[in-house]
């Protein structure tokens, strides 16, 4: 399961977002300041509609499967995931594009970095991951045959 997230993370860091977001140290001190109410709550909702779909559509899921009625989950997932994508656009909108970028750059970081860690060892795992270790991933990413990438 480790090789596994690793394998994706090297995959993940070769998308220019995604390398400009560990490059730069992506992180949220452009919160540093008082953020207004309107920001508050589009990031809230952003944050929201992550949580709200998948759990909601497995409840659904189970919900249908207790019942024996196939058709809530046909008819109640795609209708779930559609509030969820509304949510987050709204969220999008409120927030401004700035916020919304910046929350997501440093989620990329994060994540990616993550996903990275699984693949190095516990005596190495105090080194910080950066350019170098993306480079290092990415090279040995395109050493592996293509059945094992």
């Amino acid at each position: 399961m480790r090789e596994l997230a690793y394998k994706i993370g090297l995959r993940l860091s070769q998308i220019g977002f995604v390398r400009g977001a560990v490059d730069e140290k992506a992180d949220l001190s452009a919160f540093d300041h008082k953020p207004t109410v309107r920001i508050v709550l589009g990031v809230s909702m952003i944050g929201f509609s992550y949580l709200m779909c998948w759990p909601a559509i497995s409840a659904l899921g189970g919900i249908s499967i207790y019942f024996k009625k196939p058709w809530i989950a046909a008819f109640g997932g795609p209708i779930l995931y559609g509030l969820s994508h509304l949510c987050f656009l709204g969220g999008m909108a409120l927030s401004g594009a700035k916020y919304a970028r910046l929350f997501l750059r440093w989620l990329a970081r994060v994540g990616v970095e993550r996903l990275l860690s699984c693949g190095i060892d516990a005596k190495e795992s105090t080194r910080p991951i950066g350019r170098e270790t993306l480079e290092v991933a990415s090279d040995a990413n395109r050493a592996l045959p293509p059945a094992e990438r």
